[in-house]
């Protein structure tokens, strides 16, 4: 059974005293979370708190919504794949900000929310008074956050910013694909970032809070958290003097790291990491001591240098196994090894099925499969809940906030909801 660890200070000492959690109990459980969002990085970030027990109600314009509902109608011709992978578990509220009626009912909503999280365009929340700044100084104990593509302060601040502009701008695009061809990254990896270091802020505000009583303003940049995940690339050219090239599905930094194409037309992905790696896979694995003595070849350097003279000899051996023979052979060396999968590979993954890692979720047009989170803990039951319908909770919310049933009819002749 898991606990919740409690402080007492005194002038004296701080004891501790554990208290039993309920069973299942989620650690976000009881917390209000207000995501004015729209799109992947805040929607992110307040599904990962849904995840965890949060209630988050997500805030949409009447008008068609988060812009992400209907990118490409992928489950059952009307939910944009992103809108299902980000906003499970979620309560839908659609109101109009622009009437002074929606504004009143979204603050009065924010005032008992524990964490706003918003992604608006550049200036939309400071306008409204729903800036990370602003709440906060209204709310001292809501931790607020702005998600913006560039931070603030800055010459690109101003400017609207999507995943594929900020990898570019950031140099992701000049290090993914092959020389002469960059590209972006197959996954939204400035979304995801901006959207994880708002979870780890939003996080660690929290627990501050439990000391200090007061919330937080945050702001973060998608910008700041790709070329944060630029780290090695940045540090590697400002160390050495050399700019990294795109490898493909390969590593700067290590040799034999790539693939392969195997006698049976798979593609098998192989890695070494030491000079250890390096003997076992020349010796045990290509039978070909020669190379394991070459000077050459001896350090990780040197076999970077002349990467391409040991793929000629990888592709060769390759070319005469079976994928599941060179699995076999890699795995009693030693050596790390993968199949390149396509995407209807990883739906079926074995890997997956055997630790039951899918399950069905409910959604205005059907079911929906959707994965597990990652974190693996025997006493937390994720609740997996419904992808909710645009405003689906919207009059629930109202009636909450001590709304009428003549105060609901009277704002849906007046299309604030």
């Amino acid at each position: 059974m898991s606990h919740v660890t409690t402080s007492t200070s005194t002038t004296d000492a701080t004891t501790t005293e554990t208290v039993p959690a309920a069973p299942g109990a989620l650690p976000l459980a009881g917390l209000l979370v207000v995501g004015l969002e729209q799109a992947v990085a805040a929607p992110l970030a307040t599904r990962h708190l849904a995840d965890l027990g949060a209630r988050v109600v997500k805030v949409e314009n009447p008008n068609g919504g988060d812009m992400a509902r209907s990118y490409d109608g992928a489950w059952h011709g009307e939910i944009g794949a992103h809108f299902a992978w980000l906003n499970r578990g979620k309560e839908s509220f659609a109101v109009n900000l622009r009437d002074p009626r929606g504004a009143a009912a979204l603050e009065e909503l924010v005032s008992r929310a524990d964490v706003v999280v918003q992604n608006l365009a550049p200036g939309g929340a400071a306008r409204r008074g729903l800036a990370a700044e602003q709440l906060h100084a209204r709310y001292p104990r809501i931790i607020a956050v702005d998600i913006s593509g560039y931070g603030e302060g800055g010459p690109l601040s101003h400017k609207r910013a999507y995943d594929l502009l900020v990898q570019s701008e950031s140099g992701s695009c000049a290090i993914t694909g092959h020389q002469g061809h960059p590209a972006k990254a197959g996954v939204p990896l400035a979304d995801i970032g901006g959207g994880m270091y708002t979870l780890t802020s939003v996080l660690a505000a929290l627990h501050a809070r439990t000391t200090t009583g007061r919330g937080a303003a945050i702001q973060v940049g998608l910008f700041d958290a790709a070329v944060e995940w630029m780290g090695y690339a940045l540090n590697f050219t400002m160390g050495s003097g050399l700019v990294q090239e795109p490898n493909g599905v390969s590593s700067p930094a290590v040799s034999p790291y790539g693939n392969y194409k195997t006698a049976d037309g798979q593609v098998l992905v192989l890695g070494t990491t030491n000079n250890g790696e390096w003997q076992r896979l020349a010796r045990e694995v290509l039978g070909q001591p020669d190379l394991a003595d070459d000077p050459r070849f001896t350090e990780n350097d040197d076999r970077v240098s002349r990467r391409a003279e040991l793929d000629v000899h990888l592709a060769a051996w390759a070319s005469t196994v079976t994928l599941e023979d060179a699995r076999e052979q890699l795995d009693k060396a030693g050596i790390g090894n993968a199949r390149l999968n396509t995407i209807p590979d990883v739906i079926d993954h074995p890997h997956l099925a055997a630790r039951d890692r899918w399950r069905e979720v409910s959604s205005p047009a059907g079911p929906v499969r959707a994965v597990l989170p990652p974190p693996v803990n025997k006493d937390w039951a994720f609740p997996m809940g419904d992808i909710p319908a645009l405003g689906a909770h919207t009059e629930s919310i109202l009636t909450e906030l001590g709304r009428t049933p003549d105060d609901l009819a009277a704002l849906r002749a007046g299309g604030v909801i």
